[in-house]
Order: structure tokens, then sequence, then C-alpha cells
């Protein structure tokens, strides 16, 4: 059970008239955007879509600039990509592929050609944190090919916010990075060509075919390390085409994972490693009534580390606090 924090759910006797009338209502709810996605998607087939130019020398230099060496699955992936945005009707692909296995990269190189063709791109995250990092990442990655990039989420001050809003209806920004704030009603682009939805799995069916709605004819590319069931049920029945990233980037280690008993002195030792190394550590606690006290346990193992605390009780917006500042290397 799901609902906003404070609610008592309320509880039905099984076969009684109340517990029949909620299923009615959740059926009907579930046939309308039933509907509205067949709809959607039959409008997306019948309009015309918009075909993006060919490769050229710009995209050539944005792809020398990546200091490293696209995997056979990564390249596949973006012949693939680039396949379905120079054909005349709009792209639904959906680009699986585990977490650092060069998801973004593909999708950047797409974003740039959109760009390239006088488009705006969407990028659509489920986190402000997330968000973040994208930004970030791509500012460093468009650096010195004239991308103006702009970054939308609650955390961005209102000033700011209506900054971004006109320079995005007027097509000064061509890139846009945000949280579900993307969505809202004020926001207008001039000429949206791309969406990237990243993490598709985060957002409900309603977020989702929102924006198709408010644009039938924009191509869609949607990054997923586990795609939803639905998603992947349309991929596999060909209605949204797949692309796989199934091989590791060069050199990328693989994740190690040992079962031990608990030990202190092992607990240590391999935190003590990481620290060591500069590094980052996640310490997974199974009860949030002694939370506190492992942390502060952890503290006085290491007082010269930052410990940040999380769990499923905390607002979500102090956890994305938490979750921001360890991201920016302010949490050990």
């Amino acid at each position: 059970y799901s609902s906003r924090e404070g609610l008592t759910p309320k509880l039905d006797t099984l076969g009684g008239t109340s517990w029949a009338r909620r299923k009615a209502k959740i059926r009907g709810r579930v046939t309308y955007l039933a509907d509205k996605l067949i709809e959607i998607n039959a409008i997306r087939k019948a309009k015309p879509g918009f075909a993006f130019q060919k490769d050229d020398e710009f995209e050539e230099s944005f792809a020398k600039a990546f200091p490293y060496e696209l995997t056979l699955a990564q390249k596949k992936a973006l012949e693939d990509i680039k396949e379905d945005m120079m054909a005349p009707h709009p792209m639904d692909r959906l680009l699986a592929g585990d977490v650092g296995f060069g998801k973004t990269e593909v999708a950047f190189r797409a974003a740039f050609k959109a760009i390239l063709s006088h488009k705006q791109v969407a990028l659509l995250c489920p986190t402000t944190v997330l968000a973040k990092q994208h930004y970030e990442v791509a500012k460093e990655r468009f650096e010195g090919f004239d991308v103006n990039i702009a970054l939308l989420s609650r955390h961005i001050s209102q000033k700011d916010q209506n900054q971004i809003l006109e320079d995005l209806s007027l097509g000064k920004i061509h890139f846009l990075i945000g949280t579900h704030r993307i969505l809202s009603q004020d926001v207008k682009f001039l000429d949206l060509g791309l969406l990237i939805v990243d993490e598709e799995q985060r957002f409900g069916v309603t977020h989702k075919e929102k924006i198709k709605e408010l644009a039938t004819n924009i191509d869609v590319l949607t990054l997923s390390a586990t795609p939803i069931p639905r998603t992947l049920q349309m991929s596999l029945l060909n209605v949204k085409p797949m692309s796989i990233l199934k091989d590791p980037p060069i050199n990328r280690l693989p994740i190690k994972t040992y079962v031990v008993k608990y030990d202190k002195n092992l607990i240590k030792e391999v935190i003590s490693r990481e620290l060591g190394r500069k590094g980052q550590v996640y310490y997974l606690h199974n009860r949030i009534n002694s939370i506190t006290a492992t942390a502060k346990e952890l503290e006085t193992m290491f007082p010269n580390a930052r410990v940040g605390i999380v769990h499923g009780q905390m607002d979500v917006e102090d956890i994305n606090d938490v979750m921001e500042e360890f991201y920016d290397g302010n949490i050990d």
C-alpha cells in the first residue's frame, strides 16, 4: 500500500459492497489509461514525425571529444537510434543496460543530433539528485559545442526558474534537464524534438504519457537498467523497439560480493580501505529504530568521517537533501 504520509488506509470487507465499488472504480481507471495509451500511440503512428539531419562533421567532433572507446553494443544502439531519428516518423525506443554500461553517452549523442537539427531536448529524471548529476556531466560533455543547458527542479530559485522558462519558450535553451517539474503546465518549449526519460521504471504511466499528449510527434528515448514489465512486454512484441547494452566498458571491473558473518574488525578494515582511497561507503542497516545508534558507532569508529542517515520514514525532501550531500562528496 502506498499513499501520502500520515494517511491511514481504509480496509474493506472481502465480498462487501465497498470492496466491489473500489474494484469497479480502479477497473474503470485502468481501462481509461489503457484507452489513452492506445489513442496516444495511434496518433503517434499516424502523424508524420521530424526527420533529423544526417551525421555531419560536428557530430564527428562531438564523438571524438569522448575520451573512451564505445563498446560494440553502444555503437549498435547508437546506429539504431540515429536511424530512428532520421526516419520521418516519431521514435519511441527503449535503451536498456546495467548501471555504468554507457546509456548516458549514447543519450547525449542523440541529444546533440537533435540540437544540430535546431530542435530542443528534454531529459526527464525521477529525482533532484539524479537531475543535478546529469546536469553537471552534460555541462562538461557539451563544453565547447555552444549548447545552452539548463537545470529545472524544486531546488532552483523561483527567480531563476522564471528566467529559464522564458528562455526556454524563446528557444534560447537547447537542452533542459529536470525532474517532474518539466511536466508542469507553465513549461513551454519553442520546438521540442527529443524527450529522454531516465530510470523510466520510477515514473508512473500518467507522467510518461503526459508529455506525449502535449507533443505527440516528438521522438522519445527511454533509458532503464530495469525496464518495467509493461515496457519490456511492448519491446518483446515489437511495439517499442529496444536496444540493449550488454557489454561492460573496457577496464570496468566486476562487482565483488562476499557473504560473511558479522565482524566488527572486518567492517572497520573494509571501510578504512575505502575511505583511505578517498572513496565513499553505503552501510545498509536493517532496523530504523536502531539506525541512529549504528551511525554513532560508525562515527566513533571513524571520527574523521562524515556520516549521514536516510531511511523510509523520513520526508522525501530530507532524503533528497542527504543524498545530494552524499553525491556532492560532503558525506563519506
